[in-house]
């Protein structure tokens, strides 16, 4: 037989059967891995098989499974911000290693419309993947409300008030906001402003909070300039905001370490020096904490570990075809540099 096929043939079982000189059902029983055939005929199958090109076909076998073989990543995030935050791509790093190795698809679904979330919520209930980690999710988010409706082993990344009782991943976003705030304050800084992005989710409200706990009756409403994204162009209009509204501000803090890298060449471009002017901290440790002149202070999360932790509660849920509730919080550290 010969082994070159257009790329519109497919080998079928016959295909390898015929070349094996086997029948149909030997072969079945091989490519299934079940018991009763002699080890001649394995490997005269799969020599069949590579000759061939014969490769198995993921719907017949989800038929016989009713499994996908895949998982999705659900990142509520637009492209822009998606490029702009190295956290995202490590959660993605982390999260592919682990159903890599147990032989799952990652499948990535960017999210950044209304549109983009009915044509989420119909792929999830069509069961192209076994289950989702959901990445950055918005309150009141119609896809988180579909995969806790439909019982889809799933874990998020934070913790969204409509999955409450859902599996989820995440950091104590509070308490570290609150500690690199008290620790900014105690270089003797007395008017700080916080650039707070992604408050129409928990992480961002979360550190939020914890800058307002931190302040306690010094906090000033005034020196809260919001924005609903991570970015570097949140940074940097919303620290030249900050200056035309509170000129002898002399300390902030941003909500990421991208919105801090904003912020600080705008302070670079207005004449502030930093730390000596504005001492700044950010959140994240990432690849723009480094990128940073100075480089910044910051709170460091393990964005690698998020994700594979996530993996591994979706791939046991899938396991156990049960849903898992509760959380897992994983520590943070405070990395103090030059910029405060």
């Amino acid at each position: 037989m010969s082994d070159v096929r257009s790329a519109r043939t497919r080998a079928t079982i016959q295909d390898v059967a015929d070349e094996a000189g086997l029948s149909r059902g030997t072969v079945s029983r091989v490519l299934n891995d079940e018991p009763y055939v002699s080890s001649e005929a394995r490997e005269a199958v799969q020599a069949a098989v590579r000759r061939v090109g014969y490769v198995r076909s993921a719907a017949a076998r989800s038929l016989v499974t009713r499994r996908s073989g895949a998982v999705a990543l659900i990142v509520h995030e637009p492209s822009v911000v998606v490029l702009d935050d190295p956290n995202i791509g490590n959660i993605l790093i982390g999260t592919n290693a682990v159903l890599s190795e147990a032989d799952q698809q990652l499948v990535t679904i960017m999210v950044d419309s209304t549109r983009d979330s009915e044509r989420v919520i119909e792929y999830l209930r069509g069961g192209f993947v076994d289950g989702a980690i959901v990445l950055s999710a918005r309150n009141d988010d119609p896809i988180t409300r579909a995969i806790v409706a439909m019982g889809l082993p799933a874990c998020f990344v934070g913790h969204p008030p409509e999955a409450t009782a859902a599996s989820f991943i995440g950091i104590d976003n509070r308490a570290a906001a609150e500690q690199i705030t008290e620790r900014l304050m105690a270089t003797g800084r007395r008017r700080i402003g916080m650039l707070a992005s992604g408050t129409d989710r928990d992480s961002g409200q979360d550190r939020l909070a914890g800058f307002t706990a931190a302040l306690g009756e010094r906090f000033d409403p005034d020196l809260v300039i919001r924005n609903p994204l991570f970015s570097y162009a949140a940074g940097a209009e919303g620290m030249q905001r900050l200056l035309d509204r509170a000129p002898d501000i002399d300390g902030v803090f941003a909500a990421s370490d991208a919105v801090a890298a904003g912020a600080m060449d705008v302070l670079h471009r207005r004449g502030r020096r930093v730390p000596e002017d504005v001492g700044i901290v950010g959140f994240d440790d990432s690849a723009w904490a480094i990128r940073c002149d100075p480089p910044l202070s910051t709170v460091r999360q393990p964005a690698r570990t998020l994700g594979e932790q996530a993996a591994r509660q979706v791939l046991e849920q899938i396991a156990s075809e049960s849903e898992r509730t509760g959380g897992l919080i994983l520590p943070t550290e405070v990395i103090w540099r030059e910029s405060a």
